[in-house]
């Protein structure tokens, strides 16, 4: 069995344009396993983005809108006193991996893709957890195709100490494999770790790069 490691933050833009590539990816793989491994990018932030840092991230936005096709709207960042701080969005894809150990590794790509969506292209607050625990549990109880997830329970396995502590594992563990842009994708194979993408790249490359180490 193909197993990748995807490592990556939700309120990565570089992340969300990679989204169609991995999912085209996972498509010509469907018996993989898919762990996900959350970086932190900008983890515990506490300042207020200027107009400065907002029109620096916008251009980065504009690069990923046209190498992707994916759709942006301004409106998250367009908020008073807006704080980029991305633990709580990371937070939420190790909560729906908690609670959802039994479906396929897909649907915690399910959720980490939702809440992409809602920041990149419906501009909302995904800062705000009691909005996480809605957009995962939709999105939880889609891939699942059932009512089992409620946000009243999601939400306090997202606030809870164990989720938080486990949130800092992931990004401990990006840094100690020397990590520090996103996307980054990793093969497990013989007991080696291989990286097979290292920022955006599109799918035909990334099986051309498995490929090639699984011929090695």
């Amino acid at each position: 069995m193909t197993h990748l490691i995807y490592i990556a933050d939700p309120m990565c833009s570089w992340c969300y344009g990679f989204g169609p590539e991995l999912t085209g990816l996972l498509d010509t793989l469907p018996d993989a396993r898919l762990d996900i491994v959350l970086g932190g990018l900008r983890a515990y932030n506490t300042e207020v983005m200027d107009e400065a840092k907002k029109a620096t991230i916008l251009d980065h936005w504009k690069h990923v809108e046209e190498a992707s096709g994916l759709p942006f709207t301004r409106h998250g960042m367009a908020q008073p006193g807006f704080i980029y701080d991305t633990e709580p969005a990371c937070r939420t894809v190790v909560a729906a991996r908690t609670l959802a150990d039994d479906l396929p590794s897909r649907a915690i790509l399910d959720v980490f893709h939702a809440v992409q969506h809602a920041f990149y292209a419906e501009g909302k607050d995904i800062t705000d957890l009691h909005l996480l625990a809605q957009i995962a549990t939709e999105a939880l109880n889609k891939a699942g195709d059932t009512g089992s997830f409620d946000a009243g329970s999601f939400y306090e396995t997202l606030t809870a100490p164990m989720t938080i502590a486990e949130t800092q594992q992931d990004f401990a563990q990006t840094q100690r494999w020397g990590i520090s842009g996103f996307p980054a994708l990793l093969l497990a194979h013989q007991d080696a770790l291989h990286m097979v993408a290292s920022g955006y790249t599109k799918t035909a490359q990334l099986v051309s790069a498995i490929n090639a180490v699984l011929r090695a």
